[in-house]
């Protein structure tokens, strides 16, 4: 257990009030410094892309992660499945389980935790490629050529993920609904064609632009955050390792906030 300094002792239980004044402060910089690499994306965007190299990202970044939030949602649907006949069994709404498992996955189970997942992968990836670049010096090599790290490395990424995003979802979802499918008919014994009428009934255009609406936001933050530290990292291969730390944790959070936020809207103005 670390000493506490006399110092520090005497302010009893807010001795840690420094540290949350450097946390805030280094939050509210990296706020402003996700502003300003906003900004610079915006006014590179006007000029031209670069095409080979948004079709290269929209695969590594999309195509390849099908796997990963595919899985994901399979398991989801299956223990959605399994929890709505467990809680409601008593009450004998085992038949409804279909209109459970599609409203939670189009709604919020399938954006949110596809957008996690890809966090997870996309956006350690993005922070670990450039800030390799970064500390190996070669995004500088790339301004002294006189070519604009924005437009080659930040731009075609976040391109890439806000469209791939809500594709993946999409997918997603539909292997969720599957999953619950796989339960149904042979852990609860309901018939598959039963469970498939109830859960297109329950379907909505609403409730799939719902969630499907949340989605280009949250691939905009993953790329936004993981291009941000990478290009901020430094000091070698330890630099690196925090960066994509802090951006896989700075993304997972900033998605949750965002899915509460784009809720509340999306409830107070109905879409679909």
């Amino acid at each position: 257990m670390p000493e506490i300094l006399p110092a520090e002792a005497s302010l009893g239980p807010f001795w840690t009030l420094p540290r949350l004044r450097r946390w805030f402060r280094k939050v509210f910089s990296h706020l402003g410094g996700l502003g300003l690499l906003a900004g610079s994306l915006v006014r590179e965007g006007r000029k031209r892309w670069e095409g080979g190299e948004i079709l290269r990202q929209m695969d590594a970044l999309g195509v390849q992660s099908i796997a990963v939030a595919n899985l994901t949602c399979l398991f989801t649907g299956m223990v959605l499945a399994l929890q709505t006949a467990y809680a409601l069994e008593q009450f004998g709404g085992k038949l409804v389980i279909g209109r459970a498992v599609i409203l939670s996955l189009t709604r919020e189970l399938g954006p949110v935790l596809t957008a996690l997942m890809l966090a997870a992968r996309c956006g350690a990836g993005i922070t670990a490629e450039l800030g390799t670049m970064a500390v190996t010096e070669q995004v500088d090599a790339l301004r002294a050529l006189g070519t604009s790290p924005i437009r080659k490395l930040v731009l075609p990424r976040v391109v890439a993920l806000t469209v791939m995003l809500p594709v993946l979802t999409l997918i997603a979802i539909f292997h969720g609904m599957l999953g619950g499918l796989i339960i149904a008919a042979f852990e609860i014994k309901i018939g598959a064609g039963f469970y498939l009428s109830t859960t297109l009934q329950a379907l909505s255009v609403n409730d799939l632009m719902h969630g499907l609406c949340k989605t280009p936001v949250f691939g905009l933050e993953i790329a936004l955050i993981g291009c941000y530290n990478g290009l901020g990292a430094t000091g070698g291969a330890d630099g690196v390792g925090r960066a994509t730390t802090i951006a896989v944790v700075a993304a997972s959070i900033t998605i949750l906030i965002t899915d509460f936020f784009l809720t509340k809207l999306f409830i107070a103005l109905p879409i679909g």
